[in-house]
């Protein structure tokens, strides 16, 4: 029993100071966002390796999730005479929840893995020492582009998994549901006319792209902590790899909640 309760202070203590470190790191490469402008051609050449890297498999998730939605929901709806407004459930739920939640998903499990086996590779190899010896801060020239550029491609993967949810979504309205496409996307269309608050933009689609810059964030920061904490060679690049999966995809729900909480609450 002492040992059990040993093991499990040392893994809630380890977990905490890996959660402050990233903190930390995160603040650090904020303090130096006044720097984003002069590297902006390194940023977009991350955000073009992010964005093509993750673009088929988050266009295949997105058009099918849109397709799950549409049929799920509109299997129930129809047992009530409300299957035309299947178009306002699909295009609701991809702007507001699904569509930054697949985004996200698809960058922790992709870029941010790739991230964290790219700076970890890099630290037990002793590069990111190297660069501390030529008086070269790592936080400003390796983490903060990419920190950057992953706050920017999230938003637009966002905006790409929403379109082709809804239509997804259209195409088994049309074809399995026997709802016309005009009335489908006239159902669409007002699901956005909604609510306007924010620079007459649709609430739902500026919350979702909200969620989105937040879900890059912190698959960025997750991740990139991660490789910069990594030891002991492969083994330590492996498991860092490991930590910031789990990690990002953790955060990434316990975030999503909160900030439904917060917008619609």
């Amino acid at each position: 029993m002492t040992r059990w309760l040993d093991s499990l202070g040392r893994g809630i203590v380890g977990y905490c100071a890996a959660a402050g470190d990233t903190i930390l790191l995160a603040l650090r490469a904020l303090g130096h966002i006044d720097g984003a402008l002069r590297k902006f051609p390194e940023i977009l050449g991350h955000m073009y390796a992010y964005g093509i890297r993750t673009l088929p498999v988050t266009a295949v998730v997105g058009l099918f999730f849109g397709a799950i939605l549409a049929l799920q929901t509109g299997l129930a709806l129809d047992l009530y005479g409300q299957v035309e407004v299947v178009g306002i459930v699909v295009t609701a739920g991809m702007c507001r929840e699904m569509g930054p939640f697949i985004a996200a998903l698809v960058l922790s499990s992709t870029v941010g893995s790739g991230m964290a086996a790219e700076i970890g590779t890099m630290k037990v190899s002793e590069e990111v020492d190297a660069l501390e010896i030529m008086a070269i801060d790592p936080v400003r020239f390796l983490v903060m582009p990419r920190l950057v550029a992953l706050m920017l491609v999230c938003p637009i993967l966002t905006i790409l998994v929403d379109f082709l949810g809804v239509v997804g979504g259209l195409v088994v309205a049309v074809t399995q549901l026997g709802v016309s496409q005009h009335v489908y996307l006239e159902q669409a269309i007002e699901a956005l006319r909604y609510e306007r608050t924010f620079w007459e933009w649709p609430k739902d689609v500026y919350t979702g792209l909200a969620k989105a810059v937040v879900f890059g964030f912190t698959i960025g920061a997750v991740g990139l902590a991660a490789g910069m904490r990594a030891s002991g060679g492969a083994l330590g690049v492996g498991r860092a790899v490991r930590n910031a999966v789990v990690n990002c995809l953790l955060l990434i729900i316990i975030f999503s909640y909160y900030l439904t909480w917060a917008f619609y609450g």
